[in-house]
């Protein structure tokens, strides 16, 4: 077989999820088997991967669904805690005094607090936890889902303090070789990397500041009572005020402080200047917008999570707006000092278990370190709460019911992800192989790189995204794609940089259909079995977002000719 039919089928597996979950909709639990079984075949018969490295591949992913498990169950657990001691009714209240308007609500929550929170964990986590929030205080379940996964966009790049670029692209190409030939040019490692961050922070700025209008258009056209854009367009001077708030110190950030903290202060900052404005209404709506009466909603909308105002399960006179928030604040600062501080950080991962080499399999590895991951931070934080708004025994039996309660929510992601996780990871590990070719999402993109030629910048994102749409992960996607990239623009001798920078900006946007990421986001809120409606929907944000830096990648190569120290200029 020729390299143009190796792409063909190294495509195959996520041809045939699309279809199945897109097109003809069937549910995930019923998808990912099939698309398990075909990744499987694709990898012992057409790749040649020995059956110990497809089954190595197979308890790796195994081992990777338990951490995401446990982080999913965290999120909901600090959730479900916070519903029985009443604390959400404070929190709920608290919006609503901000504003009524569930526009503004969606970007206070989703896209403040959201990057936040990815910036100081990233890994699906700002979905996880947002996706309950905008549940708990009032909105449809698919909604709450649908905005929950736009926040993997701008933020991911340089979340878990700036792990995608950190790791992933200085993992991801072959940075002796780069290094050695930077010298030579009078630059250095550190400089290209600085340059590949500039790059991204700055794009993801220019496409990223409308993310908080689209947030409130998808919001009123698929959810509101017109189904009309037109309605999210009128908070049009507050939506780009609010991307602004975000975009501007994220990028200022990237470029004078390097890739750790883009994120984490983008968010902190936006959160601060956000919810003062609006609680000043400044650039307010003059009419709030509001759902249809729940009663009219579809049930497709809703999930099993259910949290009504008058059927709370503990009186919420006792906690104040502050005490609500402690379990949130408290996540938010555990989660910066274990990446941040070593020792702390060295502390938590080594509370864990890790299987290096599985079943003699190089490069295959896998390790859990509860405490580590944010489901135990999250943990800590329930059981905070529980006895910080509780006395006696009341802590306990709220912990009890809260525990039972999430627990339920996460054997349906379980069983979905037990099928996707292992279907990825065989898909990551096909470059070791008996028929000597590359790794499945090598060929694939070797496939668009001979299609397109010269336009390979327009597509580039692309290329990225689908690293996450098969991976979840914007550091896996660089670190599978990143000297593919690299490699393309040395052949059109166009700039490296922003090359490996479009990849790590579409694989950012990526993560917005990344199907284990939709899968446990829905499984916080009880909505498993709505994947391919979700996806149908954020595939909008991510078309918009490719395509936007795509042609940002087009005027930047060809328009401006930006500098390039391996180019020599």
């Amino acid at each position: 077989m020729n390299e143009w039919t190796y792409g063909l089928l190294a495509l195959l597996p996520i041809a045939i999820s699309a279809i199945l979950l897109i097109g003809l909709q069937w549910p995930a639990k019923r998808a990912m088997p099939v698309t398990l079984i075909v990744t499987v075949i694709l990898a012992l018969f057409v790749w040649d991967m020995s059956a110990t490295r497809v089954s190595a591949s197979v308890i790796q992913g195994l081992m990777v669904t338990v951490s995401v498990l446990w982080i999913i169950f965290g999120a909901i657990f600090l959730l479900n805690t916070l519903k029985q001691t009443g604390a959400i009714q404070v929190i709920r209240k608290g919006f609503t005094q901000v504003s009524p308007d569930r526009r503004i609500q969606a970007i206070i929550v989703a896209w403040c607090f959201g990057t936040f929170i990815e910036g100081a964990s990233g890994f699906g986590t700002p979905a996880a936890i947002a996706a309950p929030l905008l549940v708990a205080v009032g909105f449809p379940a698919l909604a709450a889902v649908v905005i929950g996964m736009m926040i993997q966009s701008t933020p991911v790049s340089f979340g878990a303090i700036g792990t995608p670029i950190v790791i992933g692209v200085t993992n991801g190409l072959d940075t002796s070789t780069i290094g050695a030939q930077l010298v030579d040019k009078g630059s250095s490692w550190e400089a290209f990397l600085q340059l590949i961050t500039n790059e991204v922070a700055i794009t993801h700025a220019i496409v990223g500041t409308l993310m908080p209008l689209l947030m409130a258009v998808m919001l009123t056209r698929f959810f509101g009572k017109n189904k009309r854009w037109r309605e999210g367009l009128e908070i049009l001077p507050f939506a780009l005020f609010a991307g602004l708030a975000f975009t501007v110190p994220y990028a200022l950030t990237g470029m004078f402080l390097g890739p750790e903290f883009p994120s984490l202060l983008g968010g902190l900052i936006s959160m601060v200047i956000v919810v003062s404005a609006a609680k000043k209404g400044l650039f307010m709506p003059k009419t709030p917008w509001e759902f249809a009466d729940k009663a009219t909603w579809p049930k497709t909308w809703l999930g099993t999570l259910v949290i009504n105002k008058d059927q709370d399960t503990a009186p919420s006179k006792h906690i104040s707006a502050l005490s609500a928030w402690m379990p949130y604040v408290l996540v938010s600062v555990l989660l910066v000092c274990s990446r941040v501080f070593a020792e702390f950080k060295s502390i938590l991962v080594d509370f864990g278990v890790s299987w290096s080499s599985i079943l003699g399999e190089s490069g295959i590895s896998a390790g859990i370190s509860p405490l580590y991951l944010p489901g135990g931070l999250l943990v800590i934080a329930a059981i905070f709460a529980a006895f910080l708004h509780c006395r006696g025994a009341g802590s306990i039996k709220a912990l009890g019911a809260a525990s039972k309660a999430s627990f339920r929510t996460v054997i349906g992601a379980g069983f979905v992800l037990m099928f996707t996780i292992p279907m990825v990871r065989i898909f990551i590990n096909s470059g070791v192989n008996l028929s000597d070719i590359p790794s499945m999402p090598m060929a694939g993109a070797d496939l668009f790189a001979s299609t397109f030629g010269a336009a390979f910048p327009l597509i580039s994102p692309l290329i990225g995204a689908l690293g996450a749409f098969i991976a979840g992960s914007n550091t896996v996607s660089n670190m599978m794609f990143s000297q593919f990239q690299f490699e393309a623009a040395n052949t059109l001798q166009i700039s490296t940089a922003m090359m490996v920078s479009t990849q790590a900006v579409g694989a950012a946007a990526g993560n917005m259909i990344a199907i284990h990421n939709v899968v446990a986001a829905s499984a916080t809120v009880g909505l498993l079995g709505q994947e391919g409606a979700i996806l149908r929907k954020t595939m909008i944000p991510t078309a918009y977002y490719l395509l936007a830096a795509g042609i940002i990648a087009m005027v930047a190569v060809y328009g401006l000719n930006i500098t390039d120290p391996l180019l020599g200029y």
